[in-house]
């Protein structure tokens, strides 16, 4: 595997502006997610460039303000809040004789550290195997060429990046096949489902938005809730009685963040699965947060490159009780409910939201009649 020092608790964080919109708030989502992480961080080291650094991303200059910040905190661990190249991270790991974490590191650690069930711990297996064949640019210590062949007439043989990525594409394989296993059970429960004409809902939003805590609010559930990054990972389901129309499967997924790992989006595939095949996305939306306009273009990009994009969308305004906004809806020029303000923590706005719920699965239920059926 590939040498690096061992890291600790303390940590220091780098974060460059590039002249890009939402700098501060990027600063401070990397800080939830360092805290996330379980590092506690010691010091700061911010610069302004027009571009990466090809060598070390930040420039030999702030390297040593790096290395200065972390012989004085006593810091073990370096969070970069960008992605680095291969050659970038070993180059750093060697001049600064720490641990080096960029920003898709960072994030494959705490989804490995969250996720439970057997599905997620798979589903994060598969990221940091994919991200790690990234990796294997120079940055191990036992490249030399394996002796290929018999006796003295043997040729070169493999190199041991070559073996270690072949192993690598075997895991991911094998981890593929199981996935698409389970993607397949998923898929004759939903058609079973459909036939039934039970609605399929999915949750979706910025990680930290107050999705659990409204999916156990709703369904009277104890999914885990913290006010942090990435709570939960792994897909929830539950069954949820609307009385004026009948059962409707409502599943929480994970939460989305900006500059989700690619890696992560395509491993967690099979359960996001559920959000494409959905009949309604509940898009919540925490209200009190300045930043929610930018937090939904980013939900709505994942949404997007996973193909939901298309699947209709009811946007849920979380959080109402912190601005003091009152509970409400708003419809459309159809008059279909499109938003509905609530606040999950207290439960104000819930029978709005549920009314939303059965309208919509009336819908889908004169959809889905066969023609000339009657009602």
């Amino acid at each position: 595997m590939i040498e690096r020092p061992s890291g600790g608790d303390a940590a220091v964080l780098v974060s460059l502006d590039f002249g890009e919109a939402g700098y501060e708030e990027g600063l401070e989502e990397l800080r939830q997610l360092v805290l996330t992480a379980g590092l506690d961080v010691h010091a700061l080291v911010e610069g302004k460039r027009p571009k990466p650094d090809a060598t070390y991303f930040i420039g030999s200059g702030k390297v040593q303000e790096v290395a200065t910040a972390l012989e004085a905190t006593l810091s073990a661990v370096v969070v970069f809040n960008h992605d680095l190249s291969p050659s970038q991270q070993r180059n750093l790991e060697r001049k600064l004789d720490c641990r080096v974490v960029d920003r898709t590191g960072l994030i494959l650690a705490i989804f490995a550290q969250r996720a439970q069930s057997f599905e997620g711990k798979m589903q994060v297996e598969l990221a940091q195997l994919q991200h790690l064949s990234t990796r294997l640019v120079r940055g191990w210590t036992h490249l030399e060429r394996q002796k290929g062949g018999i006796g003295m007439r043997g040729g070169p043989g493999e190199t041991q990046i070559e073996l270690d990525r072949r192993m690598i594409r075997d895991q991911v394989k094998v981890l593929r096949e199981k996935l698409d296993k389970l993607k397949r059970q998923r898929g004759l429960q939903r058609r079973s489902r459909r036939r039934s004409m039970v609605m399929s809902v999915s949750l979706v939003g910025y990680t930290n938005a107050g999705k659990s805590t409204l999916f156990n609010r709703l369904t009277q559930s104890g999914v885990y809730v913290a006010d942090q990054l990435f709570a939960t990972l792994d897909t929830t389901s539950r069954k949820l009685f609307i009385p004026e129309s009948g059962p409707v499967v409502l599943s929480d997924t994970v939460g989305f963040i900006k500059h989700l790992p690619h890696a992560l989006v395509d491993a967690f595939g099979a359960t996001l699965e559920e959000t494409v095949q959905a009949d309604l996305l509940l898009h919540v939306i925490d209200v009190s947060n300045d930043n929610r306009d930018d937090q939904m273009l980013e939900v709505n990009k994942v949404l997007a490159e996973i193909g939901a994009i298309e699947v209709p969308q009811l946007l849920v305004l979380n959080k109402i009780d912190r601005p003091g906004i009152e509970p409400g809806l708003e419809r459309d020029e159809y008059g279909k409910i499109r938003k509905v303000w609530v606040s999950a923590h207290s439960g104000a706005g819930m029978e709005l939201l549920r009314q939303a719920l059965a309208e919509h699965q009336q819908r889908l239920k004169l959809a889905l009649q066969p023609a000339g059926a009657v009602a």
